[in-house]
């Protein structure tokens, strides 16, 4: 069986052997490699995944901690969030980014856009109804 971290190990290798790109089922996606210090480790990790760029402001990306859907957050959340900065690989950059957390009717129009274009995201919103809404994080390039 495959584990989590060998997949993101994949995912990540094959990433960066293609400038950013990757295919399975990220095929066409937007992929965005976040790099993130364990609050409690204090270990440096690397998580794959999918991002919304923002239609204005070309330095912002989206990430939804979504855990395809599972009933509690990501541990990567907690990084982001306590941290509140990492760094966001997207193509052949890395750069440094400011993390905050988006709530209320933006966060709701931004999940929204994303569970459009991508409907796997519709459907983790349904799986943790009642139980958890799926955070969104604003990625600000700094």
């Amino acid at each position: 069986m495959l584990r989590m971290s060998d997949w993101n190990t994949n995912i990540i290798e094959e990433f960066r052997a293609n400038e950013g790109r990757v295919g399975g089922p990220f095929e066409g996606a937007p992929m965005v490699l976040v790099h993130h210090r364990g609050r409690k480790s204090g270990k440096q990790s690397v998580t794959p995944m999918m991002y919304l760029q923002d239609e204005q402001d070309p330095g912002l990306v989206y990430i939804f901690a979504s855990k395809a859907g599972a009933p509690t957050n990501p541990d990567w959340y907690y990084n982001l969030t306590t941290a509140g900065s990492g760094d966001a690989e997207i193509g052949t950059e890395t750069y440094p980014v400011t993390v905050t957390e988006v709530t209320g009717a933006d966060r709701d129009r931004i999940y929204a856009e994303q569970a459009r274009r991508f409907p796997g995201f519709a459907e983790y919103e349904q799986k943790t109804a009642g139980i958890r809404t799926i955070p969104v994080l604003a990625l600000h390039r700094s």
